[in-house]
C-alpha cells in the first residue's frame, strides 16, 4: 500500500517528469505578444532542418542494403534523425507561422495559408519516404517562404 507521502513524491515526480518531456516538445516562440520575433531566423533554422533530412535520406540510402549490426544500427539512428528534423519544421510552421504570422486580415491569405501547409504536406512526405526527390520537395517548398520573411537589419 502507498502511503502518502509516497503518493505526493510520485505526483511530484510524475509533474517534474512531464514538465520535462514537454519542454523538450515545445520549440516554438511563445505565443504572447511579446514582439521579440526573427521569422528569417525561424525560416533559415527550417532550411538547416531541410538539409538535415536530406543528409539523413542520402545515408539511408546508402545504408540500406547493409546488413551488419553497426550498419541497421546508424540506419534506425539517420531514420530517427530524419523524422525529428521534418517534425521540427512541421512544429515552426503550426505553431509558430500559422498562429502568428499569417493572418486573415492579409490580402494575400489564402495564398500565404496554401505555402505554409504546402511545407507542413511535404515535411509528411519527406518522413513517410525515403527518397531524395521528397527531401528536395521540403526544401523548394520552404524556399518559397523566404519572400515573406525578409531578413532584418538590427
Amino acid at each position: 500500500m502507498i502511503t502518502l507521502k509516497k503518493h505526493i513524491l510520485l505526483l511530484l515526480f510524475t509533474i517534474v517528469g512531464s514538465t520535462f518531456i514537454l519542454q523538450e516538445n515545445v520549440s516554438a516562440h511563445c505565443q504572447i505578444p511579446c514582439g521579440i520575433y526573427d521569422d528569417h531566423a525561424r525560416v533559415q533554422a527550417m532550411l538547416e532542418d531541410a538539409a538535415t533530412v536530406e543528409k539523413s535520406v542520402k545515408l539511408i540510402t546508402e545504408l540500406a542494403g547493409k546488413s551488419d549490426a553497426q550498419s541497421q544500427n546508424q540506419l534506425v539512428r539517420w531514420v530517427m534523425n530524419k523524422e525529428k528534423h521534418a517534425q521540427q519544421i512541421i512544429a515552426t510552421i503550426s505553431d509558430y507561422f500559422l498562429t502568428q504570422r499569417v493572418k486573415t486580415s492579409q490580402e494575400d491569405y489564402a495564398e500565404r495559408l496554401a505555402r505554409h501547409h504546402a511545407v507542413i504536406l511535404a515535411a509528411m512526405k519527406a518522413k513517410q519516404n525515403s527518397e531524395a526527390k521528397f527531401a528536395t520537395s521540403l526544401a523548394a517548398s520552404i524556399k518559397v517562404l523566404e519572400p515573406y520573411y525578409p531578413e532584418h537589419g538590427h
